[in-house]
C-alpha cells in the first residue's frame, strides 16, 4: 500500500481538492511511485482523501490497471483535466491555473 501522507492540509488545500473532484480530474498514482507521494504532500492528508485517485500498478490494491493503459498513461503521477494527460509533479498553482479554480489559495 502507499506510504501514508504526513503533511496537514489548510482549508484551501480541502476546497480546492473538493473543487478538483467535483471537476472530474483524476490523478493516476502508483503505490510505490516516490513522485506521487510527494504530490499527494502539497495536498496534505485531509485534502489528498477528497481527490480521486486511481491505482495504476498491477499489484497496488483496488487497481485500474486496464484504464490507466487504456488511457496510455505512461508517468507518475498523471492528471487528466478535461480529457488531457498532464504527466508529472504539479503544484497547487499549476493545478489551479490548469482547471481555471478561482477559489482562495492559500497554499
Amino acid at each position: 500500500s502507499a506510504p501514508e501522507v504526513l503533511s496537514f492540509s489548510n482549508n484551501s488545500q480541502i476546497e480546492f481538492a473538493k473543487f478538483l473532484s467535483k471537476k472530474g480530474v483524476v490523478m493516476y498514482s502508483a503505490y510505490w511511485c516516490p513522485h506521487c507521494k510527494d504530490q499527494k504532500e502539497l495536498f496534505g492528508k485531509g485534502a489528498t482523501k477528497k481527490l480521486k485517485i486511481i491505482e495504476c500498478a498491477k499489484d497496488g490494491k483496488n487497481n485500474k490497471f486496464k484504464l490507466c493503459r487504456r488511457k496510455e498513461i505512461t508517468g507518475f503521477p498523471a492528471w487528466e483535466i478535461d480529457n488531457k494527460i498532464f504527466l508529472g509533479i504539479k503544484t497547487l498553482q499549476e493545478l489551479s491555473e490548469l482547471t481555471k479554480y478561482s477559489g482562495s489559495l492559500d497554499f
